[in-house]
């Protein structure tokens, strides 16, 4: 999504103003949890921001989208940063170990520069 759009959805459904990077949905939760009990939900990532973050950064925009990724995968596993900092460093350890495992995992895909 485009910042517009991610705009409509955090005020919408987290009652926040202005864009955000990203918004987890979890479908495991709420009324409606019981529908699609395989299906752990949506993350949508805006790449307007994505892209604003990681030249900030001085990082890929395929970096800053990971992070992004996992960041909102975990949220929909239950992890939470706004709830203590025990919860954000515990949300952080795993975002790391799995990001560390996208890298070691694209390199091992990538084609041999010969």
């Amino acid at each position: 999504m485009d910042d517009p759009q991610i705009e409509v959805l955090n005020r919408q459904y987290l009652k926040r103003q202005g864009p955000t990077n990203v918004i987890a949905f979890a479908m495991r939760e709420g009324e409606f949890s019981d529908l699609t009990p395989h299906l752990l939900g949506d993350v949508v990532i805006s790449t307007d921001t994505a892209a604003k973050e990681a030249q900030e950064a001085g990082m890929s925009l395929e970096r800053r989208f990971n992070e992004l990724l996992v960041h909102g995968i975990l949220h929909l596993f239950g992890y939470d940063h706004e709830d203590s900092e025990e919860e954000a460093a515990r949300m952080e350890k795993k975002s790391l170990e799995l990001l560390e495992l996208i890298r070691i995992n694209s390199k091992s895909q990538a084609p041999n520069n010969k």
